[in-house]
């Protein structure tokens, strides 16, 4: 792993203990169901290297390490160090082996065509148009020729009434008045990624806005892109 001290030109969450309080209200308790349709929806296999970019305090990547099995592995990265805290004790209890990093998703501390896949979720509208960009390239980085992304994130008209991330889409996403994932493929395909299915996430949170997937694949033909 390559070290990187640069900070997030995007919005960063430190609150781990709400932020799961949170996501618990969100899902009406369910938020495992929800973590088991995204790693549905990104096919893990067993035995895959897996990223989860803006892990939160972790329990995306523990679902996926659970997936991947022990000949896989999971490592988790967020730029708030409040969460990788969390995410580290998160993990510990479960008893699976996950690592966790403090780093940002605008430059990635890996070498190239590390992972077979990435997952990132609602990361994308915290970012500046530039950041976004950034990120994208970099995601493509690291993931081998032919790995899949999976991003997840506000897409398609959300509901008139004010949201928590319809609102957070808005206020924090520089560049950008409305965020929608569903319009995503064009700059994915720039940056060497192809869309492989897209749509709307079939489990819903509450007051969070309606979420929307992306599963991209890896151009085999192109080298890893650098930011």
């Amino acid at each position: 792993m390559v070290s990187d001290t640069r900070s997030t030109a995007g919005r960063v969450i430190r609150w781990a203990f709400r932020y799961d309080l949170l996501v618990w209200v969100a899902s009406l308790g369910k938020e495992r169901a929800f973590r088991e349709e995204q790693v549905d929806l990104a096919r893990l296999e067993a035995g895959e290297l897996v990223l989860d970019i803006g892990c939160g305090t972790g329990t995306l990547a523990v679902v996926a390490k659970h997936r991947v099995g022990p000949t896989g592995a999971v490592h988790g990265i967020d730029a708030s160090p409040e969460m990788i805290g969390r995410a580290r004790k998160k993990a510990q209890r479960s008893g699976f082996d996950v690592v966790f990093e403090t780093a940002i998703a605008e430059a990635l501390p890996f070498q190239d065509a590390t992972f077979d896949a990435v997952l990132c979720t609602l990361v994308l509208h915290h970012l500046p148009k530039e950041a976004l960009r950034h990120c994208i390239l970099e995601m493509r980085r690291v993931l081998k020729p032919g790995g899949r992304l999976l991003a997840l994130d506000i897409g398609r008209p959300q509901d008139k009434r004010r949201t928590l991330h319809a609102r957070d889409a808005g206020a924090h996403h520089v560049g950008h008045d409305h965020f929608d994932l569903s319009t995503m493929p064009p700059l994915l395909s720039e940056c060497g990624l192809d869309e492989i299915e897209k749509g709307t996430v079939g489990f819903s949170l509450v007051r969070i806005g309606r979420l929307y997937y992306v599963l991209a694949g890896a151009r085999a033909d192109l080298l890893p892109l650098s930011s």
